[in-house]
């Protein structure tokens, strides 16, 4: 049993001390069922063609300043700024989308993931292959990449 699972399970409904069991679990509770078919319909839409544009200029602009290049795959790029535009869309900020969150609106909160990460403004480490260095063996040439190309290589991700 997991440290945190035997933790929860040692809280009582009121969090309180309770002996842990192997049969006591403590399970997430789910959000409402609205909230959760809202949040299937904006991630199955995609994200707002103004974010897009935003996330795309932000991109082709940190790309410059950085001196850094996109992916030489450009789906990889695409795939990226989509999925940046979409946590712009519900969470506010450009959470890096190639991560696993237990609670996304803390990781926005902290600020470390919001997009460019730490590890990005500090080393020049991007986990999510946007922003290249020279020495990447997955680096392109381009700085740039447009709307239209955004759209057509995410399609059907």
């Amino acid at each position: 049993m997991s440290a945190l699972v035997m933790r929860s399970a040692a809280l009582g409904a009121m969090g309180g001390p309770r002996p842990a069991s192997s049969s006591s679990r403590l399970h997430a509770r789910a959000p409402a069922r609205g909230a959760a078919l809202r949040v299937r319909a904006e991630a199955a839409s995609g994200p707002t063609d103004k974010n897009l544009e935003v996330m795309r200029k932000f991109s082709e602009q940190y790309a410059q300043r950085s001196g850094t290049y996109f992916c030489m795959d450009k789906s990889v790029t695409a795939v990226v700024i989509q999925g940046l535009a979409e946590h712009k869309d519900t969470l506010g900020a450009p959470l890096c989308p190639c991560r696993h969150y237990d609670d996304k609106e803390a990781e926005v909160s902290s600020g470390f993931w919001n997009c460019p990460c730490v590890p990005m403004r500090e080393r020049k480490e991007c986990h999510c292959m946007l922003f290249l260095t020279d020495d990447n063996d997955f680096v392109g040439e381009d700085q740039s990449i447009t709307t239209d190309e955004i759209k057509e290589l995410s399609e059907g991700m």
